[in-house]
């Protein structure tokens, strides 16, 4: 069965629930309408489910912020603008302390909050052509996410701090030797490695 909104595309495979980022135009970037979709799923997830796959349209996982949505809504205000921050803190702890094991699927671009919702996952499975990279630096913004506290964890805070200060990006065979994600499968093949492991998890 599939739900679909605009932006939110949400499957369900059995005990698995496979959360699909729908904005291929925008690279999948996470706007106020997304994270808003993606927080009520975690919030009142189906009762039978027991594993989450989360990937993207199109070439790329996740670009990060809408900057053009940010843009248009910036007002100066803030409270508003912290309003909107813990919004995405809230989602990012929903799903790394939630209740499901959830399973991302890492391909294209997996940048600035692409890459800290990646970092709340718990299996995070890429295919070669992803790359990793925190670019908030190049754009006078520092990273509001909570890469400034998972990323640190998985990879140290001195690699964090060169990829903000110089907007470097990894690869996907650098990603896996780091740890950004625990699985480098074929081009295409990420999904399907996803499911079968959200089948095991669901197993247990």
């Amino acid at each position: 069965m599939t739900e679909t909104n605009t932006l939110l595309d949400i499957e369900h495979r059995g005990s698995t629930a496979v959360l699909r980022l729908n904005r291929p135009s925008k690279r999948n970037a996470l706007n106020d309408d997304l994270i808003e979709d993606l927080t009520t799923f975690f919030e009142h997830p189906p009762e039978d489910t027991k594993c989450v796959v989360l990937h993207g349209e199109g070439e790329h996982f996740c670009a990060g912020l809408d900057l053009m949505e940010l843009m248009q809504k910036r007002t100066g205000d803030p409270v508003k603008s912290t309003r909107r921050s813990r919004r995405w803190h809230r989602l990012f702890d929903l799903m790394q302390h939630g209740e499901l094991p959830v399973i991302s699927v890492l391909k294209g671009g997996v940048i600035g909050g692409g890459l800290e919702i990646a970092m709340a996952t718990h299996v995070r499975v890429s295919e070669p052509c992803a790359f990793y990279q925190l670019p908030e630096g190049q754009r006078g913004i520092f990273v509001g996410g909570g890469g400034s506290v998972r990323l640190p964890r998985v990879i140290g805070a001195h690699r964090v701090a060169e990829m903000m200060l110089t907007g470097r990006a990894y690869t996907a065979d650098e990603g896996l030797a780091l740890g950004l994600a625990h699985y480098l499968v074929e081009t295409g093949g990420g999904l399907n490695k996803a499911l079968e492991l959200a089948e095991k998890v669901a197993s247990n």
